[in-house]
């Protein structure tokens, strides 16, 4: 009669070293099971109006990168529509046909011809894109006597993660923060309004405030989560681009979404560098 062996007890007859390659192969399996879930991957980034640091126009080199991050929803600030400077060129579309992704531009002001402001791109559908302005008081003066107001571009888009609400803007550069703490405050209205909304919801672009400002603080106090202190390693310096010393460009999160990886792309064909995240739920 046979000895009857409990199941289990046959491993304790097998050469370790023959394990192995099924022990391999289990590895192999939950790695290929962490990578199929599915993520988004966000660019944000100031591309000083379509040309490099030293004033070379270099859209080419805007959507090669683009396309080289396999973003999913890019964010952009100083973006030209047929400005003299842009020898009339609509660089949201331009950016458009070289990356095939949707766009949606914000319009700040009228300028040099044409129009200036913020836009986005995505690999998905854009829906409901809408332009809100950022009012301060009192109107401040530039050079020239010249006032530069600042908007916000909200919008929905399709993701691999689901539909996800965009926030894309540019705030002030003053060195006082009076004029950015106002419009760091009109960032939170538009945030907790969206709330009610059934998506999450990121809010990105050059915000112009140091990690530790005040505008900084407020947005972090108020709901908004720095992705880069979430998930990103170093300090994330941003600007300028040849040689950082500051983080002023972000993405922050609410709700509903997690960071799994942050970088700062080492990259001069813009005055900032660029700030890629991935989200994942």
């Amino acid at each position: 009669m046979l000895n009857r062996v409990e199941p289990w007890r046959i491993l304790d007859r097998v050469e370790p070293w023959l394990l192995l390659p099924w022990l391999l192969l289990a590895v192999a399996a939950c790695a290929s099971a962490e990578r199929a879930q599915p993520s988004v991957r966000v660019l944000v980034f100031n591309i000083h109006a379509g040309k490099d640091a030293a004033g070379r126009p270099n859209l080419d080199d805007v959507a090669a990168l683009i396309r080289s991050t396999n973003a999913d929803i890019v964010l952009l600030q100083e973006v030209d529509r047929g400005t003299r400077r842009s020898g009339q060129v609509d660089q949201v579309a331009v950016l458009g046909d070289l990356t095939k992704y949707a766009t949606a531009f914000g319009r700040s002001l009228d300028f040099d011809g044409g129009q200036y402001g913020i836009a986005a791109l995505s690999r998905g559908v854009i829906a409901r894109p809408a332009t809100e302005p950022l009012p301060v008081q009192p109107p401040q003066a530039r050079s020239g006597q010249s006032y530069e107001p600042r908007a916000a571009l909200i919008l929905m888009t399709t993701t691999p993660l689901g539909p996800i609400q965009a926030v894309n803007t540019h705030l002030d550069a003053s060195r006082d923060e009076h004029y950015r703490l106002q419009e760091a405050g009109r960032i939170l209205d538009i945030v907790k309004r969206s709330s009610a909304i059934p998506a999450p919801l990121v809010a990105g672009g050059d915000f112009n405030a140091e990690p530790g400002s005040e505008t900084y603080r407020r947005l972090s106090a108020e709901g908004l989560r720095d992705s880069w202190t979430e998930c990103g390693a170093g300090e994330g310096l941003t600007y300028p681009a040849d040689k950082p010393v500051k983080r002023i460009d972000y993405l922050f999160l609410t709700a509903g979404l997690r960071c799994t990886h942050a970088e700062v792309l080492d990259t001069r064909i813009s005055d900032h560098r660029p700030l890629l995240v991935t989200l994942a739920r």
